[in-house]
């Protein structure tokens, strides 16, 4: 993938004109790194953002190897260290190369020397960070563990509760008991003469065509059932890392703070 779909695909420059796309790209440094190096360390000072175009890159708050809190996993077409372009202080998490990754590099002064000739693109800019700021802000600040099944069920359709009821009747002892009474019931009633003119006599094709028709209407609903399930897995599985995250996060900043009472305990003891 060249350097102007990639500028292209990141919404800090979605909006930005053809010409000035292609100008910006021309300015972008490719860099590589091998697999286990590191791009850059938390409390680095940065100026540059970077842009993967092949490789992955892990996103992490660093310690041991047990206590790294790993944040992100970086892919092709996804960017990071954006924040050094606004501003001059430390890298907040460290970046790590997992495999061998080319990356394009975009320094903080090509940024502010484009910016000084197109103003109006900076609010575009702005209005990205701003959007990704507050969405880190709701997960740290908010209840991270919500009950997955029931925001579900708020939201459920009446046409949605009866896939999920026909789901849950058909893998049931009571359906298959059910189907078992009604066919032998059938059979008898048209077979041993216990009515002048059965409405199905043998080979029961009434009775077939009622069955036919009623696998025919279950296998969408089924399917409309375990596709919601699915969507319910993968909230569970979100909900979970980010109370993991935000767990690791809280356990680090006490570790920090309870090294540093320490520290202190230890000066004033000397």
């Amino acid at each position: 993938m060249d350097s102007m779909k990639l500028l292209r695909s990141i919404p800090l420059f979605e909006s930005l004109a053809e010409e000035d796309l292609r100008a910006l790209s021309l300015t972008l440094e490719r860099r590589t790194f091998k697999a286990g190096v590191m791009i850059f360390a938390q409390g680095d000072s940065g100026s540059a953002m970077y842009i993967v175009d092949s490789g992955d890159v892990n996103i992490h708050l660093p310690g041991e190897a047990s206590r790294r809190i790993s944040l992100k996993d970086i892919a092709r077409g996804e960017y990071f260290g954006e924040l050094a372009l606004f501003d001059e202080k430390p890298r907040s998490a460290s970046a790590l190369a997992t495999t061998d990754a080319v990356l394009f590099e975009l320094q903080r002064s090509t940024l502010a020397h484009y910016l000084e000739r197109r103003p109006a693109a900076a609010m575009a800019i702005l209005r990205t960070l701003s959007e990704r700021l507050r969405e880190t802000n709701t997960m740290l600040s908010a209840r991270a563990a919500k009950n997955v099944d029931e925001e579900f069920d708020k939201n459920l359709s009446w046409s949605d509760r009866l896939a999920d009821s026909v789901a849950a009747l058909n893998g049931s002892w009571m359906f298959i008991l059910f189907l078992i009474v009604l066919t032998a019931g059938w059979c008898v009633v048209n077979t041993l003469a216990m009515l002048k003119s059965p409405i199905d006599p043998y080979p029961f094709e009434l009775f077939n065509l009622v069955l036919a028709v009623l696998i025919a209407l279950q296998g969408p609903l089924i399917v409309m059932s375990q596709n919601r399930q699915s969507l319910k897995d993968r909230a569970r599985a979100d909900t979970d890392f980010k109370v993991n995250l935000k767990n690791e996060l809280n356990i680090e900043t006490l570790l920090r703070e309870l090294s540093e009472f320490r520290a202190e305990i230890k000066q004033n003891g000397q």
